[in-house]
């Protein structure tokens, strides 16, 4: 399911199937979607953070056209301790891996992984990232 921010509307609760994982996506070239992120992230039960959530970058193959600061970035991932994935949509081949990693975070989060848990997952991916 796609939202544009959170809070999600209440009326639908009873038919909105379990949250497993919230991707926040920001475009690396929109202040806007930046601030959209940080204004839904208040909106999010704690325990979320605990494995289930990261943030997608997406634009990143134009670094020229940033309108957001890298360090911004780096802040969320560290403040809410979730990790970062970067990809270029308009490449497929791109676009394909990245659907593919963020289909697994998300067995995992499910629980369809035997062995691994969100929050074990969610703490390989911040320790790769800082290697």
């Amino acid at each position: 399911h796609l939202a544009t921010s959170l809070p999600l509307p209440s009326e639908r609760d009873h038919l909105r199937p379990r949250i497993d994982l919230i991707a926040f996506m920001i475009d690396i070239k929109s202040k806007h979607s930046l601030k959209n992120v940080e204004a839904s992230l208040t909106h999010v039960d704690a325990s979320f953070f605990l494995g289930k959530v990261c943030f997608l970058v997406t634009g990143v193959g134009r670094v020229n056209y940033c309108s957001i600061d890298m360090n911004a970035i780096w802040k969320l991932r560290e403040v809410y301790c979730s990790p970062v994935l970067f990809c270029e949509l308009e490449l497929e081949g791109m676009r394909v891996a990245t659907a593919q990693r963020l289909l697994r975070m998300l067995q995992i989060c499910a629980g369809h992984v035997p062995g691994v848990s969100a929050l074990c997952f969610g703490s390989l991916m911040r320790h790769s990232a800082d290697d």
